[in-house]
């Protein structure tokens, strides 16, 4: 999914305002939700650090992934410190974060190319072992099977 933050400076309210858009339609962008922080409190959560201002951003209704919060929070700070600059436009698609940190696989053993022959392989010499089935027969077993006996399940009685 395509996502997009966009981080305005409402000055004459003393205001910074997150707006996230998510690609719900192919090729369109829905709103889903705006919150909106005042000065003081961007300022403060700036002053204890970056988790802190992470932190104060993130809502019920506004909590992004750790990666793009970390992104999200450095464009707010920037924009809080920038005197001519009223807005911020960030874009993410989650098909780069889930990408992203995959490791590629390391060759442990390398496989020999020459191949067994299949009649070898599925040779297991249990036919043997097994050819002599009476004894299988004269197995003594206190269970009993009852053919017609049987209860379906009604514990009402």
């Amino acid at each position: 999914m395509k996502q997009k933050y966009l981080i305005l400076n409402d000055k004459k309210q003393k205001q910074i305002k997150i707006q996230e858009y998510a690609e719900l339609n192919k090729e369109q962008l829905s709103l889903l939700c705006e919150e909106a922080y005042d000065y003081q409190n961007i300022k403060a959560a700036m002053s204890a650090g970056p988790e802190a201002l992470v932190a104060a951003l993130r809502t019920n209704n506004l909590y992004p992934p750790g990666i793009y919060a970390e992104k999200i929070a450095s464009a707010v700070a920037e924009l809080y410190k920038a005197k001519d600059q009223e807005s911020m436009e960030l874009f993410f698609d989650d098909i780069n974060l889930l990408t992203k940190g995959r490791k590629t696989a390391k060759v442990v053993e390398q496989i020999e190319d020459e191949s067994e022959d299949l009649d070898e392989i599925l040779e297991d010499g249990y036919e043997d072992a097994f050819e002599d089935k009476d004894d299988l027969k004269k197995i003594d077993s206190p269970i009993e099977v009852a053919d017609d006996d049987f209860n379906d399940g009604d514990d009402d009685s």
